[in-house]
């Protein structure tokens, strides 16, 4: 098994599989509700639809640096402001990180096995996570995932008991 079916089988484990730790993304995910996405509990920094919005965005911005862009902050923003509370929303924010992890997945099939660890463009910035590898990047979004589904599934108990 080459390294882009290694990463993509993995990126699908974490997001709809059955990962060593526990739930996968969208297991920790469907269950809000759209109320809950939008509360933010005292002492909280972020609601549960901001968080989702973060993910997508840096899955977007990951998949711009692996189709050859200058790694930059996300063009949406790093956390972008999920707005009122909205059922309607709140089913698109889930439903566009579906897309885009579909979308990754593809870029992370066809990517050039001798790229992997080809650093990307940029020198080292650890806010940005640029001068990485390609194989870098992607675990790092993989990790990336793993740490918010995990801040997703504490605030839902958090807010519903």
């Amino acid at each position: 098994m080459n390294l882009s079916e290694q990463l993509k089988q993995e990126l699908e484990k974490v997001l709809q599989g059955d990962p060593w730790y526990g739930n996968n993304v969208y297991a920790i995910i469907e269950p809000v509700s759209f109320e809950a996405a939008y509360e933010k509990p005292p002492g909280s920094v972020h609601n549960i639809a901001g968080i989702v919005l973060h993910m997508l965005s840096w899955t977007e911005e990951v998949m711009d640096r692996m189709n050859g862009l200058n790694a930059q902050l996300p063009s949406s923003g790093d956390w972008p402001d999920p707005g009122k509370p909205d059922e309607e929303k709140w089913q698109n924010y889930v439903s566009d990180l579906k897309l885009v992890n579909v979308n990754l997945l593809g870029v992370i099939q066809n990517f050039p096995e001798e790229q992997w660890n080809e650093p990307i463009k940029d020198e080292r910035n650890r806010e940005l996570g640029t001068g990485v590898s390609f194989e870098e990047l992607v675990r790092g979004l993989i990790q990336h995932h793993i740490y918010h589904s995990a801040q997703i599934a504490l605030l839902n108990r958090i807010i519903n008991g």
